[in-house]
């Protein structure tokens, strides 16, 4: 029987920026983006505008927390509009744009509107990584985040790695928010982000994993509403370089000692935690860069693997400076670039969701 072909339109919608994608039925695609927008209302008409009366069949949106679900995606209905509305706690600072832009798509589109969960991804760790070390009856633990690019990226391994897809991977999300992924069998075993995105290594803005006892201190110092401001906003590359900037573009850029700095510790902190997943692992046989920084700058990426031939890795320099697909000295493990597609898995698990 013949697969009926749909136009989707995927929403990636956040506090300062949406980005969208229309999949058209006859397999082109056209991409929009609309940065620094203080009005989302105002951006959706401009993409209402932009879309040229094409109308989608499907709307697909990214949701950065799915809550304690393994479900990839959900078709949106008022039990789950409302189950969403109570998660914004755990995503405070992804969740309410994430909402926003799902609730002006519902009156915007006459369409079955998909939500797509970065959490879900991560359903496959085992007990040692979902369990944190504190009393079991609280029901916290970690969830891991940015899966649905992890999840297109274990999709492109086997074509490019072959069976060494199937190895032992970490994949490297290095954004604004950034994490990292230790792959088994093309399925997540392990990640840096915890109970929330601000987990794990230091972000733009995120300062990642600190001592309870910091946060202590900074909950005598601050009410509740100023620390989550805090903690969301004022702290990793932005706190790091002294307030020069978050943006890893302009710290290296910068001729400063703060921006110098900053920089020199988002990376050793990336080193850290591919060593840490080889310790847990027992070694790790390829490498993957995606996100905004892991595809764009070879100066992060040749500071991020410097130290780390005794695993195996070593950078092809002329590659590296050019952003080639595969970046790795021969005769030693492959290090790819494998440039960022959430789009694209939402797009087909709206399809298999609502087909």
């Amino acid at each position: 029987m013949a697969v009926l072909k749909r136009s989707v339109l995927t929403i990636n919608s956040g506090s300062s920026s949406i980005k969208a994608s229309l999949f058209s039925a006859d397999g082109t695609r056209r991409n929009f983006r609309y940065e620094h927008v203080c009005d989302q209302k105002e951006a959706f008409d401009l993409l209402l505008h932009d879309l040229a009366g094409e109308v989608p069949e499907r709307v697909g949106h990214r949701f950065v927390h799915g809550g304690d679900i393994n479900d990839p995606a959900r078709q949106v209905d008022a039990t789950e509009r409302s189950r969403l509305e109570g998660l914004i706690d755990l995503a405070p600072l992804h969740l309410p744009g994430n909402l926003l832009g799902l609730d002006l798509c519902l009156q915007r589109f006459d369409a079955p509107q998909i939500v797509c969960f970065d959490t879900a991804f991560h359903a496959t760790m085992p007990d040692l990584s979902k369990r944190l070390p504190i009393p079991n009856e609280l029901g916290l633990r970690r969830f891991g985040f940015h899966g649905l690019n992890y999840a297109y990226i274990a999709e492109m391994l086997a074509g490019i790695l072959g069976d060494v897809a199937y190895k032992k991977i970490v994949v490297a999300h290095l954004g604004s928010g950034a994490s990292l992924c230790l792959m088994e069998n093309l399925k997540s075993v392990d990640t840096t982000m915890g109970y929330t995105p601000a987990g794990g290594i230091p972000m733009g803005t995120r300062s990642g994993d600190l001592d309870p006892g910091v946060m202590l201190e900074l909950a005598k110092r601050y009410d509740p509403e100023k620390l989550s401001d805090v903690v969301f906003h004022k702290m990793g590359l932005m706190a790091l370089s002294s307030g020069e900037s978050s943006e890893m573009n302009d710290l290296l850029s910068s001729h400063s000692e703060n921006a110098k700095f900053a920089v020199e510790y988002f990376c050793r902190q990336v080193r850290a935690a591919i060593g840490g997943f080889a310790a847990k692992a027992g070694g790790i046989d390829a490498l993957v860069f995606t996100g905004g920084i892991g595809e764009h700058s070879a100066e992060v990426r040749e500071k991020i693997c410097a130290p780390l031939s005794f695993l195996g890795f070593a950078l092809d320099q002329p590659a590296n400076d050019a952003g080639s697909n595969e970046i790795g000295l021969a005769g030693y493990k492959p290090v790819l670039i494998i440039p960022a597609d959430e789009e694209v898995m939402i797009r087909n698990l709206c399809l298999g969701l609502c087909p």
